[in-house]
């Protein structure tokens, strides 16, 4: 995790989803949270608890927090939180805010949270036993009927971007890094951790969590940063549109940079 912590340190994270392919994701899955939201529409916005565990420098905790949602924020690295913090001061938004580990949320009680946002610890966490952990602790402090919306980063645009295009292949088969399948094998030294559709439906298998839907968070937007940022504004508006009305067709799933599986706790009656 130290090596996690020096990426974030440089890595200007608070620009990431400012920028034209970043946005792609961030407005889909804001679309797909507030779809969700919208049950709890017979209560008052301040009502409805929501956790952002993993919230980096608070693109989605400020944004609802500003719409009156009653906020959570855990993140691990102090120079995001720190980062988060002066960000909601700025919006003068008002959420709480503390560092913390996706895999044992000390401070979060059991059955709480209307919905769990797990958006940035799935790219970091290696093994099965981590995932399995953070889906574990999301699904305890989430309240029954709840739901959690968990970010991925997907395995075959690791392997078309780093792999080909950028002509890493044949050190990454060579060295271990890609089996003879192409399926990622990533550790710490690499510091993103990229999976295949097959990957998530075990996860939620084992974690005893339901899926409602699973979306493409970004589609093509990450391989077209050069020409998304060379479109004027309404013909960007026509990709976002195109894109958040094709975001859910199965066949664009595993090759995005991003996946959004939404799940929701079992409800006990």
């Amino acid at each position: 995790m130290d090596k996690l912590t020096a990426h974030y340190n440089k890595f200007n994270e608070d620009k990431r989803l400012d920028r034209r392919h970043g946005h792609v994701e961030f407005v889909t899955s804001i679309k797909y949270i507030k779809k969700y939201l919208s049950k709890f529409s017979h209560r008052d916005n301040s009502q409805v608890r929501i956790l952002d565990i993993g919230a980096g420098t608070g693109k989605y905790s400020i944004a609802l927090a500003g719409e009156g949602y009653d906020v959570t924020s855990v993140e691990y690295v102090k120079y995001n939180l720190g980062r988060l913090k002066q960000n909601a001061d700025k919006a003068g938004v008002t959420l709480k805010a503390y560092q913390g580990d996706a895999r044992k949320l000390k401070k979060c009680p059991d059955d709480y949270y209307d919905m769990t946002l797990l958006f940035g610890p799935m790219y970091h966490l290696y093994t099965k036993e981590d995932k399995l952990a953070a889906l574990a602790e999301a699904k305890r402090v989430t309240k029954p009927g709840g739901y959690i919306l968990v970010a991925y980063l997907m395995n075959e645009y690791s392997v078309l971007v780093y792999g080909f295009r950028e002509g890493n292949v044949n050190a990454c088969l060579e060295d271990g890094r890609l089996d003879k399948d192409f399926h990622c094998h990533s550790s710490e030294d690499e510091l993103y951790e990229y999976v295949r559709l097959e990957d998530i439906d075990e996860l939620d298998v084992l974690s005893g969590l339901n899926r409602i839907q699973i979306i493409s968070a970004d589609g093509p937007a990450d391989y077209m940063r050069r020409e998304l940022n060379a479109m004027d504004d309404l013909t960007y508006s026509r990709f976002i549109e195109y894109h958040l009305a094709t975001c859910e067709r199965p066949e664009l799933l595993g090759a995005a940079a991003h996946t959004l599986d939404i799940l929701q706790k079992e409800r006990v009656d």
